[in-house]
């Protein structure tokens, strides 16, 4: 390995510890979890497979599906018991971070189609929708709901986005993105709670949108002299309120990939992901309830959401032919620190498929 390529590593690993240190996605809420990466999505895309392969149609299409599970609780990098977080109402002291009822596991699957069109060697444009889907298990000491389960589904917000290449050439490319996330998921999903009989407007977690006009932005950094060197920061930005009077909490993240060429077909790749995101601001009201506690469970609090996380990510990509790639990934946390107590995730994984048309 040369020195440039040394340093290149190096100044790479200096900003991922940086980012760690000063701040660095804890519980999320299906619309975070819906969030893409175009450099993912769009990995190895229609601007270089086209030109590599002297194909015409500038097209390309993406399905992704996502899924992530939550089980067990977190406060700060401390790991809680259901014991510790159900408040169980008989001679127990009620705290704030204690609770008449507990969700117990969530799972989030998300299913996110993408359309990409390359316009010229420079710039691109996406559109993606995603499906969501979550379902959480609750366990509470309220008479009749002991044991229940909440599912939520539907259309998420829709992203519009475009790629700019910054800087392209036979060793490295710079892309920066861009876009536009519209309110297309639901904000107002209800179910049966223990607040009341009958439905209710559930947490924000169970919420299919942000509510809000949010901004996506993306840095990526490809080093094709260092294998399948890569780095990606990535941030949303979100805007006002919602009309339940609550804004989602920005999120940022640094990715950073190394990709191995097993052979014509197979790619393998490790990677850590940094993470991190604010509490939600404001709060919807109807989640709450009378007396001196009003959050009845974790996920009604908007504090308790945010935070800091650090995933291993593993991965291997085959391309099935000239213009189809099919990705597999597996991520694992590593570091979590949050504004808990809040659900500790466990593991997420994805599968996808592209193909220039």
């Amino acid at each position: 390995m040369s020195f440039k390529k040394l340093l290149t590593i190096v100044y790479a690993f200096q900003v991922v510890s940086m980012l760690t240190v000063s701040q660095c996605l804890a519980q999320t809420t299906p619309s975070e979890f819906a969030e893409m990466s175009l450099h993912e999505l769009f990995d190895q895309s229609i601007d270089e497979t086209h030109k590599e392969q002297n194909q015409t149609s500038p097209w390309t299409i993406v399905y992704k599906f996502k899924e992530v599970k939550f089980e067990g609780y977190r406060d700060g990098t401390q790991s809680l018991s259901f014991d510790d977080v159900l408040w169980n109402g008989s001679g127990e002291r009620r705290t704030e971070k204690n609770f008449p009822v507990l969700p117990t596991v969530i799972s989030q699957q998300a299913h996110i189609v993408a359309l990409g069109y390359q316009f010229d060697r420079q710039w691109s444009g996406h559109l993606a929708i995603p499906y969501i889907r979550q379902k959480t298990d609750h366990i509470s000491i309220v008479d009749d709901y002991n044991f229940f389960v909440i599912e939520t589904y539907g259309l998420g917000d829709t992203s519009v986005s475009a790629i700019y290449s910054l800087f392209n050439s036979t060793g490295s490319t710079w892309r920066f993105s861009f876009g536009l996330s519209l309110p297309t998921g639901s904000i107002d999903e209800v179910g049966d709670t223990p607040r009341e009989q009958g439905d209710q407007v559930l947490p924000y977690t169970m919420q299919l949108g942000s509510g809000t006009y949010d901004f996506p932005f993306e840095l990526n950094y490809q080093n094709r002299e260092i294998d399948g060197f890569d780095l990606t920061l990535k941030a949303n930005f979100r805007t006002g309120k919602n009309s339940r009077n609550y804004r989602l909490g920005n999120n940022y993240s640094l990715n950073v990939r190394y990709k191995v060429e097993l052979s014509p077909t197979f790619q393998t790749f490790a990677g850590l992901a940094f993470q991190y995101s604010d509490s939600i601001n404001g709060q919807d009201d109807d989640l709450l309830v009378g007396g001196p506690f009003p959050y009845p469970a974790g996920i009604t609090n908007p504090q308790f959401y945010g935070g800091k996380k650090i995933n291993l990510r593993l991965g291997l990509t085959m391309n099935l032919s000239d213009d189809t790639r099919f990705n597999i990934e597996f991520g694992k946390p590593i570091y979590q620190n949050v504004n808990g107590p809040q659900p500790e995730e466990q593991w997420r994984s994805a599968i996808y498929i592209s193909k220039a048309m």
